[in-house]
């Protein structure tokens, strides 16, 4: 059974920092592209971040600079370091794993920017 498990969600004021983290089971982790996605309130799920097996990575415009997705394929688990962090920044964030044609989602972590 493949699970996703996120954490290190929370209450967080602007400008500060938080890392999220998503361990894996189930799946043979260091051939799975993995990703991070959040979603606001009335608004779609977006992509935030990707790290390619070849640990290449990819950002969306909105957070290049701010946060920083990495792997420890050893420990089966992918990270988000979010920095500066942006009212605009508050959603739920699911972490993914695709190897397509399968592909896994975790069930969300919380990130609340508020004072």
């Amino acid at each position: 059974q493949v699970q996703l498990v996120e954490s290190g969600g929370g209450l967080v004021q602007p400008g500060g920092s938080l890392r999220l983290s998503c361990t894996a089971s189930g799946i043979n982790f260091s051939i799975y592209n993995m990703a991070w996605y959040r979603q606001a309130p009335g608004k779609q799920r977006e992509l935030v971040a990707r790290i390619f097996r070849t640990n290449n990575t990819y950002y969306t415009d909105t957070v290049k600079g701010r946060f920083t997705i990495s792997r420890d394929n050893a420990r089966n688990t992918v990270y988000l370091t979010m920095n500066m962090i942006k009212s605009e920044d508050t959603a739920v964030y699911y972490c993914n794993a695709d190897w397509s044609p399968r592909e896994y989602w975790g069930q969300g972590t919380q990130v609340t920017v508020s004072s």
